[in-house]
This record gives structure tokens, C-alpha cells and sequence, in this order.
């Protein structure tokens, strides 16, 4: 038995497929969430709450995505 298991990156949730991972901030509580972009409809899916740039990365990490540059 391994002490280290190796991650398997998620697949990207149904519906989320070729969209972009975006943060939005509230105007009043300073409070960030992070999520797939749908365009259309200007709402974040599968959104989650991001307490630090930390979190940002466990969220790329998560569904196998690499970070941009200058990102955080």
C-alpha cells in the first residue's frame, strides 16, 4: 500500500465542457467564488467558494486545467 496516492483529475462536470474557469467578487461582502463561465446566460456553474489563491489553484488542479500566467 502506497503512503501517496497518485491524483486523478475530475472530469469537467456535464454542461461545463469548453468553457472558461472565472472568479467573481462581491461588491458588498468582498466574497470570491470560482467557476465555469457560461457566456450566455453571465452565470458561473459548478461554482465554489475561494478563500485564497490557494483555493484558486485546488480548483484548476481539480478538474486537470493548468493555471494562465499572471492569474493569481
Amino acid at each position: 500500500m502506497s503512503l501517496f496516492k497518485s491524483f486523478k483529475p475530475l472530469p469537467v462536470p456535464k454542461g461545463c465542457e469548453g468553457l472558461e474557469i472565472k472568479t467573481e467578487s462581491s461588491t458588498c461582502t468582498g466574497e470570491r467564488i470560482i467557476g465555469f463561465y457560461e457566456p450566455t446566460s453571465k452565470k458561473l456553474l459548478c461554482s465554489e467558494l475561494v478563500r485564497s489563491d490557494e483555493d484558486v489553484r485546488a480548483f484548476f488542479r481539480k478538474y486537470g486545467r493548468t493555471l494562465p500566467e499572471g492569474k493569481v
